[in-house]
């Protein structure tokens, strides 16, 4: 890989191995800049912010991600320029591509970073919009479903208050009434075929992690015509669609007890964790492994959950994991990678 003008690096050219990739540094030299910038390159956007001035580096106009590797054998080569005043401009093996991010349909990359803990202790929203993430990955057919959904919602909320301020009729609702159901139920349908697809491999990860009985469970009915009509007065005096899977949630549970009420944030944690491996799976299953990025995912974790963990991302694929010193992991990795302010470096 090869960084250029990206924040904390000027200029860096790093070789990495396959297999296990740690990365050691105290806090602050750059470690996460450098995942973050692996993340960009793979997938043409940032896991921390959709800003693209906040990862080009202080002082530069410009920054560049040069990733090459292979997929199957083939030959692979990424690049992503950055720029204060314009889009950001991407390659694919030197094909200039519409938009960046179509980066993510070529390469598969699955991210953990501390904030990533929302999906199991946030709010409804957060696991709403990371499911339908793995949603999109899993079933790419379908991926367009939630924002068709969400297209369909907010031209129903429109034509609500169009109604409520007098200039419409009810009767110009039933067209958006019938959208919002018909996409409505698809995308319940959707959301939980997927997590039927999670489930087995969730719960058999979250065991070797030490979470038992991991389960998976989606809170909410497909939408009907008769439930958005019976409750239209409320909707038409909220101005919004009341009922849908838009206010859905995932129940994530290690038996009886909800994780987001009643875990601990070590079980969060491992939860998230179970996830992304489960999904990890799924995806080397359908054809080649995803690159696993994982930053400071050691912590509040014991030595045995630690091992199991170095144990399980072994077997999927390329896995970069963060830490502030060797010792945290208890294996050896394939590949020991020291980041001090401004470099990085095998050792």
């Amino acid at each position: 890989m090869s960084l250029a003008s990206i924040r904390s690096y000027e200029r860096l050219d790093l070789a990495l191995e396959p297999g296990l990739v740690l990365i050691v540094g105290p806090n602050g030299v750059g470690k996460t800049n450098l995942l973050e910038a692996v993340h960009v390159g793979s997938q043409g956007f940032s896991p921390r912010t959709r800003t693209d001035a906040e990862i080009v580096r202080f002082g530069s106009d410009a920054g560049r991600i040069s990733l090459r590797g292979d997929r199957a054998g083939a030959p692979l080569e990424l690049e992503v320029t950055l720029q204060l005043r314009a889009a950001k401009r991407a390659k694919l093996n030197g094909a200039t591509l519409r938009a960046a991010e179509q980066l993510r349909l070529q390469v598969g990359a699955l991210v953990f970073t501390p904030d990533r803990l929302a999906v199991a202790k946030g709010s409804p929203a957060v696991r709403r919009a990371y499911f339908d993430r793995v949603l999109g990955r899993l079933t790419p057919a379908r991926s367009s479903l939630p924002i068709e959904y969400a297209a369909a919602v907010g031209q129903r909320n429109a034509a609500l208050r169009r109604v409520a301020a007098g200039v419409s009729s009810r009767e110009a609702l039933a067209p958006w009434t019938e959208r919002v159901t018909t996409l409505g139920a698809a995308l319940v349908e959707t959301r939980i075929e997927t997590l039927e697809r999670l489930q087995p491999k969730f719960e058999r990860q979250g065991e070797a992690l030490g979470l038992s009985a991991a389960q998976l469970q989606y809170v909410g009915e497909p939408p009907s015509v008769p439930a958005l009509e019976d409750r239209i007065d409320r909707d038409l005096e909220r101005g919004a669609t009341g009922l849908g899977p838009h206010l859905d949630d995932i129940s994530i549970r290690a038996g009886a007890r909800e994780l987001r009420r009643f875990g601990s944030q070590g079980e969060q944690r491992i939860a998230v964790l179970a996830l992304l491996l489960a999904e990890a799976e799924l995806l080397a299953e359908r054809g080649t492994p995803p690159l696993l990025l994982l930053d400071d995912v050691l912590s509040e974790l014991d030595a045995a959950r630690r091992a199991a963990l170095a144990a399980r991302i072994r077997d999927v694929g390329q896995s970069l994991v963060t830490a502030t010193a060797a010792d945290a992991l208890p294996v050896d990795p394939d590949q020991l990678v020291e980041v001090s302010p401004g470099s990085a470096r095998p050792v």
